[in-house]
């Protein structure tokens, strides 16, 4: 287990922006913690997430959500999920962006420092795999990623 507060270069790659139709089975969970102390996840995409630097992300979260308002209320949230046989556990402080008027898709958009980011391997076990999924409308939803990260980086 190793921990860093920066991005390696194939986490990078996956969260560039490019190439989203060959991304588009990967998803992640997104913990924040609730008004009642509770943790609750949701799962996030990579047409919803941009690497801006190694010590920063950018997220778009679909507005007046549970997850959002956990992410406005404590700045907080950990992104989870298993790339190449690796867990990870990145833990953000959030900061809220601005509203862009007339979005294409109107997001909650927020920059995401890395405070710490978790890679976490078994010895005696290979992970195969993690949360993944087949998207009903793939050209529409991989062009409303593309939108959504072009928004990201505004």
């Amino acid at each position: 287990m190793t921990t860093n507060r920066h991005l390696n270069s194939k986490l990078e790659w996956l969260f560039d922006g490019k190439n989203l139709s060959e991304k588009q089975h990967f998803a992640m969970m997104l913990t924040t913690v609730s008004e009642d102390g509770w943790p609750h996840s949701a799962m996030i995409s990579v047409g919803e997430v941009v690497c801006t630097s190694q010590t920063e992300l950018r997220l778009a979260m679909w507005p007046k959500t549970t997850t959002t308002n956990n992410m406005m209320r404590t700045g907080k949230a950990t992104l989870i999920f298993v790339y190449e046989g690796v867990a990870y556990y990145i833990k953000l402080q959030l900061t809220p962006l601005p509203v862009i008027p007339n979005a294409q898709h109107e997001r909650q958009r927020f920059t995401a420092k890395i405070i710490s980011c978790r890679e976490d391997t078994a010895k005696y076990a290979t992970l195969t795999s993690g949360i993944e999924f087949e998207l009903d409308e793939p050209s529409e939803v991989v062009n409303r990623w593309a939108e959504t990260i072009k928004e990201l980086h505004l």
